[in-house]
Formats: structure tokens, C-alpha cells, sequence
């Protein structure tokens, strides 16, 4: 028999966090999952992001799309078409198998954003 989901309301400081400083890969970075499978989350991950001055995630890509919502300080994404600015309340779409990058150039202040992917990005 499986388990009867509930409706699971958190904030951020209710989760634990990962922290992330390899500068070779991803620099001031701390990272949150909010729902995901330990929640009996079966399609999708939400993550929020905070993005520390001056830090940074590797450049990378992946089979997976994901989402991503801008919810304070201003960032920057590296695109093979060139640098785009965020700032709050901005969406970013990144399609399955896109180079991308997430910068914080900020010297004062955290760059924080929400990141949806599927499961299998978490793993």
C-alpha cells in the first residue's frame, strides 16, 4: 500500500542547507531543497539557491530543463549566446542540454533564486 501524501508547507530556514566552495566547480553556493522525494515529491524538485558576492555555479549542462525564478539581488547567467542579467522577479527557462552558468557579481549582496528540475536532476 503507498503512503498517503500530504500537503507540506515550508519556509527556507526550515531546511537544511549545502554548502558548496570548490572554486573549481561551485563557489559560495548554498543550496536548499525544499520538496523533493524525501517529501514525496515524484516528478519535480524545488531548490532555492543563494548565490553568495562573488561566487558562482560551474558551467555546465544537462539532459534535464529547468526552471528558475529570481527572488532577491541581482545575478548574471552565461549563455552560449552571451552573459543576461537577472534580477527579481525574473524567469529563466534552460533547455535539456544548454551551457549555462549562475553568477552572483554582486559585492554586497546574496543573489537568491528558486530551481525546478526533475528528479532525476537531484540525483
Amino acid at each position: 500500500m503507498s503512503k498517503t501524501l500530504k500537503i507540506i508547507v515550508r519556509k527556507p530556514d526550515e531546511v537544511p542547507a549545502v554548502r558548496y566552495d570548490n572554486p573549481e566547480k561551485a563557489w559560495k553556493v548554498i543550496k536548499k531543497v525544499m520538496v523533493g522525494e524525501n517529501e514525496g515529491a515524484r516528478n519535480f524538485v524545488t531548490r532555492v539557491f543563494t548565490i553568495e558576492p562573488g561566487g558562482y555555479t560551474p558551467k555546465h549542462s544537462h539532459p534535464w530543463e529547468h526552471e528558475i525564478l529570481v527572488l532577491k539581488g541581482k545575478g548574471t547567467v552565461f549563455t552560449e549566446e552571451g552573459d543576461r542579467d537577472l534580477a527579481p522577479g525574473t524567469a529563466l527557462f534552460v533547455p535539456p542540454g544548454s551551457l549555462h552558468q549562475l553568477s552572483n557579481r554582486s559585492e554586497e549582496e546574496n543573489f537568491v533564486f528558486v530551481c525546478v528540475v526533475p528528479i532525476e536532476g537531484e540525483k
